[in-house]
């Protein structure tokens, strides 16, 4: 059985911890927790009759007065970068740690969500307007931690993708 390191980036609230929880337990909590430094869960996934256990590391949220510490990513063998569809602001986020993470790690399979479709009428982020970040990665995809709309499929995609050595 191999094993992947993945970790989750994103800005402060986006959140990561939500869909880490809903993959792991199929829960989800509207109460709000914020992440303290690395909470680290696993998951096992078959691909392609390939078992595969995923060791997904939740990363603290990226903001103004606290920045992801670049060595919580050596080892990764994919990250997923997620966004609030919420909030704009959380694409500058995503392209900041984006970078860091190509610094580190070079390149590796990537995903980028796009976070809280069940608030699709709220949304103010057009996906569009995330240019490079949607082009490099292995997909980009509308997900919802609440409903768990996409969450699987996506996980499921990056873990190929470092299967097949994308």
């Amino acid at each position: 059985m191999k094993q992947k390191k993945i970790c989750l980036l994103g800005g402060f609230a986006v959140g990561k911890t939500s869909l880490v929880r809903r993959l792991v337990s199929g829960l989800f909590s509207e109460k709000y927790l914020t992440t303290i430094g690395v909470k680290i869960d696993q998951k096992m996934v078959t691909i392609h009759d390939h078992s595969l256990l995923l060791v997904l590391w939740d990363l603290y949220g990226d903001d103004d007065y606290q920045k992801v510490r670049a060595s919580y990513l050596q080892g990764s063998s994919g990250y997923i970068l997620v966004i609030d569809g919420t909030r704009p602001e959380t694409i500058d986020v995503a392209i900041r740690l984006h970078q860091t993470a190509r610094q580190v790690v070079g390149t590796v399979p990537y995903v980028l969500l796009l976070n809280k479709h069940d608030l699709a009428e709220d949304w103010k982020v057009d996906p569009a307007t995330l240019g490079e970040l949607s082009r490099q990665a292995c997909l980009v995809a509308k997900v919802s931690a609440k409903t768990g709309d996409g969450v699987e499929s996506a996980f499921s995609a990056l873990a190929e993708a470092m299967l097949n050595g994308s």
